[in-house]
C-alpha cells in the first residue's frame, strides 16, 4: 500500500513538472471596458480568466519551456463597443512581447503592436478551442497569430532564423482565416494589418531583418555584461544588418510593417554616432575613483545617444544609467501600426 501510494506520488510530481514545463507563454490579459457603461463587469473578469488560461495552459509547440524560460508577454484589450444582446465586442488590442538582457536586471520590448481591427464574439463562460487547419472563431485566431508570431520572432532572437517554423504556422493562419468576415485578415484589405505583418516577416528581402533580431539580442546586448566592446560590435553589425534589409527588400523597409528607418543615408550617421556616444557612455575609472563624475559623463551622454536612434516609427532609443560598473543602451525594434 505504501509502495503504491509512493509511486502514485512520484507519478504525479513527474507530470506536474512536465506539465509546468510543457507552456511557452507567461502571458498577461488585461481588459479596459472604461467606454462600455451600463454593463455588468463579470463578462470581461470572465474573458480576461478565459484568455489568460487559452493562451497560457496551452501547449503551441513542442519545445519543452522552464517557467523561468516562458515568453513574457501582454494582450492588452480595449474594448470600445460591446453588445450584451450580440455577445459582440470591438476593440483594439495592444499585444507586447519581451525578453531579459542576459547578465542583467533588464528587459527589451522585441516586440510590439496594436491591433486596431479586433472584433469578435464572446458570451460568458463560453469554452474556446482553436485548430490551425480549422477556424471559424475569429477571436482565437488573432490571438494564435500572434502567439505564433511573439514565439517566431523570439526564437530569432535566440538563433539566426530560428523562428522560421513559428512564422510559417502563423501564415497558415492568416490563410485560413480568409473565410472569416471579420477585418484584418485579407491581403489588399490594409497595408498594415496582420496579412501584411506576416507577409513581411517571411519575406525573402527580409531575411537580414530578422538575423539582425539575433545580432542585437544575442551577440549584442546579451554579451555587455561580459565584454562591452563585443556587445557594442554586435550592436553596430545589427545596425549594418538593418540597412542590408532596407537594401535588399522588394519594398522600402519603411514603407512596411518592420519599418525601421525613413531614409536610407540616416544608417550611416546613426551608425558613426552610435559608435561615439557609445564611447562617450563607458564609465572609465578616474585616477581618484571618483564614481560621481562617471555618472555625470553617461548623462551628458544619453541625448547624443538618442540621436543615435532613429526617431521614426520604427527605432527607439532608451537609455539607463548603471549602478556601478558600465552604462548600457537599450534598443528595442517596435512594430507599430502607424
Amino acid at each position: 500500500m505504501l509502495r503504491k501510494l509512493f509511486l502514485t506520488t512520484l507519478l504525479l510530481a513527474f507530470f506536474s513538472v512536465f506539465v509546468s514545463e510543457a507552456q511557452e507563454l507567461d502571458a498577461r490579459v488585461n481588459i479596459n471596458h472604461s467606454q462600455v457603461q451600463g454593463t455588468s463587469t463579470s463578462v470581461f473578469e470572465n474573458l480576461k480568466t478565459t484568455l489568460e488560461q487559452f493562451l497560457n495552459e496551452r501547449s503551441w509547440t513542442d519545445m519543452q519551456f522552464k517557467n523561468g524560460e516562458r515568453i513574457n508577454c501582454n494582450f492588452n484589450i480595449t474594448v470600445n463597443k460591446y453588445s450584451p444582446a450580440e455577445n459582440s465586442f470591438d476593440a483594439t488590442l495592444l499585444v507586447q512581447g519581451t525578453r531579459p538582457v542576459y547578465g542583467s536586471n533588464y528587459t527589451t520590448t522585441f516586440f510590439s503592436f496594436n491591433d486596431t481591427r479586433f472584433t469578435f464574439n464572446f458570451q460568458e463562460y463560453d469554452q474556446i478551442e482553436f485548430r490551425t487547419d480549422q477556424i471559424e472563431n475569429n477571436l482565437t485566431a488573432v490571438l494564435a497569430y500572434y502567439v505564433y508570431l511573439l514565439i517566431g520572432m523570439d526564437m530569432d532572437a535566440m538563433a539566426e532564423l530560428g523562428g522560421t517554423e513559428y512564422l510559417q504556422i502563423a501564415q497558415t493562419i492568416v490563410n485560413n482565416a480568409q473565410s472569416l468576415q471579420a477585418k484584418g485578415w485579407k491581403a489588399f484589405e490594409d497595408s498594415k494589418n496582420r496579412y501584411s505583418i506576416i507577409t513581411d516577416m517571411l519575406d525573402g528581402g527580409m531575411e537580414p531583418f530578422r538575423k539582425m533580431q539575433y545580432v542585437y539580442h544575442r551577440q549584442g546586448l546579451d554579451v555587455m555584461a561580459e565584454n562591452v566592446e563585443r556587445g557594442r560590435a554586435g550592436i553596430t553589425a545589427a545596425m549594418e544588418l538593418l540597412k542590408e534589409a532596407n537594401t535588399k527588400s522588394s519594398r522600402n523597409i519603411s514603407g512596411t510593417n518592420l519599418s525601421t528607418s525613413t531614409k536610407d543615408t540616416a544608417l550611416p550617421k546613426r551608425k558613426k554616432t552610435w559608435q561615439t556616444c557609445s564611447e562617450k557612455s563607458m564609465l572609465h575609472r578616474t585616477p581618484t575613483g571618483d564614481k560621481s563624475n562617471n555618472r555625470k559623463m553617461c548623462r551628458k551622454a544619453a541625448p547624443c545617444l538618442q540621436k543615435a536612434v532613429s526617431r521614426s516609427s520604427g527605432i527607439f532609443c532608451k537609455h539607463t544609467i548603471p549602478q556601478k560598473t558600465h552604462a548600457e543602451t537599450s534598443l528595442h525594434i517596435a512594430l507599430r501600426s502607424h
